[in-house]
């Protein structure tokens, strides 16, 4: 009852907020024209559980004339619950797509705000393939909540309106107990209500492991596709190093995941439907047998008959709700635990209180005060770096491998949190930062010169000026190109559409990590120049192992390592730029 009650304070905290937000109202309208049709469904199950009973006597009573109206009362009846059934259906169907757009955005926003899809992966855990979560876990919720929900409603109204039926046809059984007998009055409605709990209680028990195995195949399931996805990105670099042979080991070992959980599902599921069927099966016959008695006493009609084993089973099929739908049940509880899991891992990183504070500075500088940089395991990479660089600086970081170099510009861009110390940055100033291997949006190529600003909002001379200035004079022609970017371009062509980037969006604060490895020492020169010419009064921050670039900046900064102890960023004096580290 614990876990119940636990899981139940889940779905209604991932439920309820769709509810009083701004899509409430048609949200609201719709359920509740759903709740009344489901209801109207209900009535009209009743009505063909009366209908039974008149058809069947007309059948006994071979009255011809109340047989022919009795089938156009059967064609009302019919058209009425086949417009029901169907606008029920897309009704429901609209309403699952406005919540499910309502949810992704949300999610989306939680995921993207204060860059927690980056710190979830930093930090690691339980939150894999946060992509599935948001794609196919948000619309099984979704379906799996409303399609369960209703048809809880509807067990419970059919429940309550064919009970007192049921209860008034079955009449009284007299069990032989003691020396009188035990009459029991409306005992069929005793008959389905023990025959139920005793089906619920088996089904939970023999079901239960399905939970846990449904959870695992939709992360099987995603890890399979991503790492197909991840193949298929980065074609040319398996190709070159012949490694499909180890690629297909990994696909095989990761499909063997699926295939053996869902081996697993599979057994399961033939545990519960070996069980399932056969109490359905047997629900069909049981209230003939029970009734058969007074039918055969001539106590009730053949009608009469027919009515109470209808009206038995619909009470028999509301009260064994948890049975036939366990499956369905066992699939959403999984959902309900990933997307929980995910919202929760969210919640935790963006709450955590990173120990290096970015804060607005008091003047047009960078400054840096006593930070301290470690790795996601608490390693310490640097120690008390105080470093101040001016608008207008040009400014390269040189070190070893490993030493920290990429890392501190994580933290001045704000997105490391492990540390500690303060980091000042202008105010309201335009930054811009080239990473080394720069990101290539699939859309069209205009998109991608433009990320991350709106590519209508620029002018397409100056996209086409900024790709020629940066040796991509090919591709001026193809703007409205769309593709797949990172793949049709080269890993230098790429580091030129990120210099194209600068020149289009001209940011007070450039910082570069190694954004021209891929080229030649004569295109970084080039390139370098043209930064400094068509960027007069950017602050340029570099890092590099190249000691060419060294002329190309006014001061220069090296991280120095000692053995035990984290590294210290030191200035090298102006002229020392042979110490750049080749």
């Amino acid at each position: 009852m614990t876990a119940l009650r636990q899981f139940l304070r889940d779905v209604w905290t991932l439920a309820i907020p769709y509810w009083f937000s701004e899509d409430r109202w048609p949200a609201r309208g719709l359920l509740a024209v759903l709740v009344a049709m489901n209801l109207g469904l209900v009535y009209l199950n009743v009505l063909f559980n009366r209908w039974n009973n008149a058809f069947y006597n007309t059948l006994q009573d071979k009255n011809y004339g109340a047989f022919t109206h009795q089938l156009g009362v059967f064609t009302g009846l019919a058209a009425t619950f086949i417009i029901v059934a169907v606008y029920q259906l897309y009704l429901n169907q609209m309403l699952q797509i406005r919540w499910r757009r309502w949810l992704t955005d949300h999610y989306l926003d939680a995921w993207l705000a204060d860059r927690a899809y980056y710190r979830m992966q930093l930090v690691g855990g339980s939150t894999d393939n946060p992509d599935q979560r948001i794609a196919e876990d948000l619309r099984l919720f979704v379906a799996r909540t409303l399609a369960l929900s209703l048809g809880l409603l509807s067990a419970v109204v059919t429940l309550a309106s064919f009970i007192a039926i049921l209860w008034g046809l079955s009449g009284a059984a007299t069990l032989p107990l003691g020396a009188t007998g035990l009459t029991i009055p409306g005992f069929m409605v005793w008959a389905a209500l023990v025959y139920a709990i005793a089906g619920t209680w088996l089904t939970h028990k023999i079901g239960r492991p399905l939970i846990r195995l449904n959870f695992d195949q939709q992360r099987f399931e995603a890890d399979f596709r991503f790492n197909l996805v991840r193949f298929r990105e980065n074609v040319e670099g398996v190709a070159l190093y012949a490694g499909e042979a180890d690629e297909g080991r990994t696909f095989r070992e990761r499909f063997a995941h699926v295939v053996g959980n869902w081996w697993g599902i599979m057994r399961q599921q033939k545990r519960l439907t070996w069980f399932t069927a056969g109490y359905n099966q047997a629900a069909i016959i049981f209230p003939f047998v029970v009734a058969a008695p007074r039918f055969f006493r001539g106590e009730i009609p053949l009608g009469g008959l027919v009515q109470t084993a209808l009206a038995f089973g619909q009470v028999q099929q509301s009260l064994s709700f948890i049975v036939n739908a366990y499956a369905d049940i066992a699939e959403w509880r999984a959902v309900v635990n990933r997307l929980v899991g995910f919202r929760d891992a969210i919640d935790r990183v963006r709450s955590q209180v990173g120990g290096i504070r970015v804060s607005p500075g008091a003047d047009a500088r960078l400054a840096l005060e006593r930070v301290d940089l470690a790795l996601p395991n608490g390693q310490p990479l640097l120690g008390g770096v105080s470093v101040s660089v001016a608008r207008g600086d040009v400014v390269l970081i040189t070190g070893p491998s490993g030493a920290g170099k990429s890392t501190l510009f994580r933290a001045i861009a704000g997105i490391w949190p492990f540390g500690r110390g303060e980091i000042h940055r202008p105010e309201h100033a335009r930054v811009l930062f080239l990473p080394q291997i720069p990101y290539l949006p699939i859309g069209t190529l205009r998109e991608v010169v433009a990320y991350p600003m709106p590519a209508a909002g620029v002018d397409d001379r100056a996209l086409r000026e900024a790709l020629a200035a940066c040796g991509l004079p090919h591709l001026v022609t193809r703007l409205d190109e769309i593709g797949h970017w990172a793949q049709v371009l080269s890993p230098g062509e790429a580091q030129r559409i990120a210099f194209a980037r600068a020149l289009v969006q001209r940011p007070e604060w450039l910082f570069l990590d190694e954004a021209t490895s891929a080229l030649d020492e004569a295109s970084e020169a080039e390139l370098y120049r043209l930064l400094r010419a068509r960027l007069p009064g950017t602050t340029i921050v570099s890092i590099s192992h190249r000691s060419t670039l060294g002329p190309f900046h006014t001061r220069h900064l090296q991280i120095t390592r000692r053995s035990g102890a984290p590294g210290s960023l030191e200035e090298v004096a102006a002229g020392a730029s042979a110490n750049v580290r080749a």
